[in-house]
């Protein structure tokens, strides 16, 4: 049985096991224990296999495994002369270790790295958090802004349709009939999403254009994407893409100013110019995400978003530095633009596109 060597012994093992990068789970614990207590534990071989087959969960964690167990099993197996007494699920009382994580307290720290992510800046998470937010763009929830639609349908108990009403009654050769109802339907809004791709934006907008990604998957035609720097650029059917990846690989062909100047008042002038009179643009929600660095005359940035405002329902502005400690909107292009827009947002954390999301639906 396990306790003639002693349940420490491999305890240890397991601890230093984790120390070398395995994962192990409580479940690989007790199997584990259950293999040691069917073989030989004098038999070096035997304790060898019990481990491998029970300890790593996949090929490349035999290597480290192979180390440790010739480090700790060295030719004597070495004893501990005091087991702390902890309870895990599924072993008896006395067998236990401090090292065996919980279910509850794995689920716990999951949920706190979740947590974190949601508030920690895009410019600063690694190669692995930014896989993880680009999972978690895919489960952001977006409800698509409404608005009341000129045309009318019928209902059961709203407004009295007297067209409707009347005409019954004549095909009836005038006799009474049942009054008919109308009411006004409701219809998405359109949603015009302008990106800046300069170089001062390098470190989020991509994060924008996943939002954007999002945008399209969630709410079909009603949304449109266009990139900003030293020219306009439509992205939309790039974006189109089912897959995010692939989906902003391609927009990244298309977009030919990736990472290189601003010119926020010229660009949306061309905007403004070639859909200034469209109907994409007329009623909508419209969201310009940049930091407001802008190389152009801020004048010419003013007038073109005071005639974005007069023709747009919501004017929405993203900065990804709001939000942030010791942030003041100082910059020529922002205090050009706040005298226009109906929201400014942040947009350097998970939780801020959470809002931005939510402002959007609430336009």
């Amino acid at each position: 049985m396990c306790e003639q060597v002693g349940l420490g012994v491999f305890y240890g093992f397991i601890g230093m096991l984790r120390a070398e990068g395995l994962s192990i789970g409580t479940d690989q614990v007790q199997s584990y224990l259950r293999a040691l207590d069917a073989i030989s534990l004098h038999r070096r071989i035997e304790v060898f296999w019990a481990g491998r087959a029970t300890l790593c969960r996949k090929s490349a964690d035999f290597a480290a495994y192979d180390r440790a167990f010739q480090m700790w099993f060295s030719a004597e197996m070495p004893t501990v002369t005091a087991v702390p007494e902890v309870k895990i699920h599924g072993v008896p009382d006395g067998e236990g270790s401090p090292e065996v994580e919980s279910e509850d307290e794995q689920q716990i720290t999951r949920a706190s790295e979740k947590e974190e992510l949601k508030r920690r800046d895009v410019a600063l998470m690694s190669s692995e958090e930014k896989r993880l937010l680009a999972a978690a763009f895919s489960g952001l929830p977006i409800r698509a802004p409404l608005r009341k639609s000129r045309y009318v349908s019928t209902h059961r108990h709203k407004r009295i349709d007297p067209v409707q009403t009347m005409r019954h009654q004549l095909k009836r050769a005038g006799e009474p009939g049942p009054l008919h109802y109308r009411h006004r339907t409701v219809r998405p809004r359109k949603i015009v999403l302008i990106v800046d791709v300069s170089g001062s934006m390098k470190n989020y907008a991509e994060s924008f254009l996943r939002f954007g990604h999002r945008l399209i998957s969630t709410l079909g035609a009603s949304t449109e994407v266009f990139s900003l720097g030293t020219r306009l650029t439509r992205v939309t059917a790039a974006l189109m893409h089912p897959n995010p990846d692939v989906a902003l690989t391609e927009a990244g062909l298309v977009v030919p100013d990736w990472s290189g100047g601003t010119r926020l008042g010229e660009s949306l002038q061309a905007f403004v110019r070639l859909w200034g009179q469209h109907a994409m643009l007329r009623g909508a929600v419209v969201v310009i995400a940049s930091d407001g660095w802008e190389r152009g005359d801020p004048a010419v940035l003013a007038g073109q978003m005071s005639r974005i405002h007069g023709l747009a329902h919501c004017l929405i502005w993203a900065n990804p530095h709001r939000g942030k400690v010791g942030y003041e909107p100082i910059q020529s292009g922002i205090k050009a633009v706040l005298p226009y827009v109906d929201a400014m947002v942040g947009g350097h954390t998970l939780e801020s596109f959470r809002t931005l999301a939510d402002r959007i639906a609430d336009a």
